[in-house]
């Protein structure tokens, strides 16, 4: 009870300088609010990555699963043939979104630190945006660093675990774009990092007390006024 009480009261605190800010973009306690939002990312990233990177995360995951590219199927030939196969095509499914999180490793360092440097020219807007807008403005700032960070293992696990699960199809289809799969698999692997992390944002927003943060439990409510 008694932590409970000392919590509430930080939280108190912590709304004060908050209150006037809403409603404006400037002012003294303006960083105070730039470093709210920090928090919210940075929250929502570790969220995200801790599902990801879980044993089958990106398969496992709604709003991450790598999808079969259909450029795979080409213009038919035995590779064609087998995507029509339940079987075949959930295990390259499995295999691609392996390969997804593989390389999504790279990327959690790469999205923290943009995270820690990025600009918050109207962080208060943001704070009044819609459950996601905090991670919109992040995806535009970083998404091109991710998917950077990581098309190098994207290309080098289809390479190996794509040829190793569907061998024979793939010596049969020769004119196999590796470098145009890649983009395709790392875009969907990226886009997938973001909007799992929008959702961990969203899910925050919408219950700011479940964090124990008095910084966020007072921001974000203060952004609901």
């Amino acid at each position: 009870m008694e932590a409970m009480n000392r919590r509430a009261l930080l939280g108190m605190a912590a709304m004060v300088p908050l209150v006037g800010l809403i409603g404006c973009a400037t002012g003294p306690g303006a960083s105070t609010v730039e470093e709210g939002v920090r928090r919210l990312l940075t929250l929502s990233t570790e969220r995200a990555f801790d599902r990801l990177m879980a044993p089958n995360g990106f398969y496992d995951s709604q709003v991450a699963r790598i999808a079969v590219p259909q450029a795979l199927a080409g213009n038919g030939g035995v590779l064609a043939s087998l995507l029509n196969s339940s079987l075949v095509r959930n295990q390259m499914a499995i295999v691609l979104n392996q390969v997804a999180q593989d390389a999504a490793a790279r990327a959690t360092p790469v999205v923290l630190d943009r995270v820690r440097r990025m600009s918050l020219r109207d962080a208060v807007a943001v704070l009044r945006g819609g459950p996601t807008a905090a991670t919109t403005l992040l995806q535009q700032e970083a998404g091109g660093a991710v998917l950077d960070a990581m098309l190098p293992e994207v290309s080098r696990g289809l390479r190996s675990d794509l040829i190793r699960t569907v061998s024979a199809a793939i010596a049969e289809k020769t004119g196999i774009d590796y470098a145009e799969l890649g983009q395709t698999v790392a875009g969907q692997a990226s886009d997938g990092i973001f909007r799992a992390i929008g959702r961990e944002e969203a899910a925050i927003r919408a219950d700011p007390r479940a964090t124990r943060d008095p910084v966020l439990i007072a921001l974000l409510g203060v952004a609901r006024l």
